[in-house]
């Protein structure tokens, strides 16, 4: 496959920033990532931002089918050529927007295996949006910048822990797989990115209306993480009244002048039944 910069240059188009694009440069590294995926001949692939096939080659040459979403029309033809030259013929590309696909419908009868380099700028929605249809995921393989990560397996006690930690570590067991440096990607960015693996799980103990309160309990918590639980969770777009938040919280044996920063998954999820049993 030729370098990005080449294939852009010849059709006069750019990395959109706006887009957050920094495409996978060195064959080297997605044959590495490929293979640490362990994906194989039976594995139905979802691969978000495709870009310009950098990954979506060699996932392709392993996979049974893959499903290539990107969401910038300018690449789509030359996607399908750089397809066309490797003689690939198990790859539909999507020329859509990942956040208003739904998954449940691309999985059919087996679940995906979801693999990643996401654009930075909406890297925190789509893994939401992961989360929440994850019934249909086996597990993801991701790549975010480097600082996003850290807060992505962040533990509970330090600034780096917030909304999303919370969430995600609810619904997944997170791993670390490998660091990417600027010089795999085109253009570079100004910083590491990092791979992180997603083992999703069914959390039986809470359907999915209560698994919505879940999010909204741990949302509000972390709306104004400076102050004490008590009054960062009142008002707010999901109304607490104050005296309701403080019985919640005595009710699941929660501090109530602790800051939602301190809260394990699981005190979330103590504070979440209270707040389902009570409402």
């Amino acid at each position: 496959m030729a370098h990005p910069g080449q294939l852009l240059k010849q059709r006069k188009l750019y990395a959109g920033k706006e887009l957050g694009q920094n495409f996978l440069s060195s064959p080297g590294t997605a044959k590495m990532i490929v293979e640490k995926t362990g994906i194989s001949k039976d594995t139905q692939v979802l691969e978000i931002g495709s870009g310009l096939g950098g990954l979506t080659i060699p996932i392709a040459k392993v996979a049974k089918n893959v499903t290539a979403v990107e969401k910038d029309s300018r690449l789509i033809p030359i996607l399908k050529q750089e397809l066309d030259n490797e003689g690939l013929t198990n790859v539909e590309i999507m020329n859509k927007d990942i956040l208003k696909i739904d998954l449940n419908q691309m999985a059919a009868n087996k679940k995906l295996v979801v693999i990643g380099n996401l654009p930075y700028n909406i890297s925190s929605q789509i893994l939401i949006k992961l989360v929440e249809e994850r019934r249909c995921i086996e597990k993801a393989f991701l790549m975010f910048q480097k600082e996003l990560a850290k807060r992505i397996i962040a533990s509970p006690g330090g600034r780096d822990y917030s909304r999303l930690s919370a969430v995600v570590q609810y619904a997944a067991d997170i791993s670390f797989v490998t660091t990417i440096g600027p010089t795999s990607f085109f253009p570079k960015p100004g910083v590491d990115s990092t791979i992180l693996k997603f083992n999703f799980f069914d959390t039986e103990e809470f359907n999915r209306e209560q698994e919505k309160v879940l999010f909204n309990v741990i949302k509000a918590a972390f709306s104004k993480r400076r102050k004490s639980l008590k009054n960062s969770m009142v008002g707010g777009e999901f109304e607490f009244k104050k005296d309701y938040i403080i019985k919640a919280l005595e009710l699941a044996g929660i501090d109530a002048q602790r800051r939602a920063e301190t809260l394990t998954v699981d005190e979330f999820k103590s504070l979440a039944r209270t707040v389902w049993e009570t409402s």
